[in-house]
């Protein structure tokens, strides 16, 4: 069960990462879901984006980028998640230290498509280190990449 504060502090978060950080905005990233159970980071194609302009393929720094972001976000929700009496400004004071330590990212095939999506997940969620797996797909499903993101936390 997802407490008030818990709720408060993701929408919080999602709406500083989905409208306030230029570079997202830049990408024209979506944050469609945020919440405790997880998180799904939406990339509609443009011509902006392309990386292969021969093969019409999304850019390399694009699917990290897009992982790295659903990493942190998936990182700082496994934080929330891990205790039900966080008080908001413990919480706040956490985002400020939020980022990464550590990321990879395997390529498993060309970034084609028209709307890609990243989701998260966590493996280990730590009072200061935590560590997730992200995927990206396109709309039809096919894996793009995954990652694997050791973030900061508090």
């Amino acid at each position: 069960m997802t407490t008030p504060i818990q709720a408060q502090t993701l929408a919080s978060v999602a709406d500083i990462f989905d409208t306030k950080v230029p570079f997202h905005n830049l990408l024209g990233m979506d944050i469609k879901r945020y919440d405790l159970q997880g998180v799904e980071v939406e990339v509609k194609m443009k011509k902006d984006l392309i990386g292969n302009i021969h093969q019409q393929i999304l850019h390399g720094g694009v699917t990290a980028t897009v992982l790295d972001v659903v990493g942190g976000l998936t990182a700082f929700s496994g934080l929330v998640a891990s205790r039900d009496d966080w008080c908001l400004d413990d919480l706040q004071q956490r985002l400020k230290t939020l980022g990464t330590i550590d990321l990879r990212i395997d390529y498993l095939r060309p970034g084609r498509g028209e709307i890609f999506t990243g989701t998260g997940t966590v493996i280990r969620a730590g009072n200061r280190v935590s560590v997730c797996r992200m995927e990206l797909h396109n709309e039809k499903g096919s894996h793009i990449a995954f990652g694997t993101g050791t973030y900061m936390v508090g």
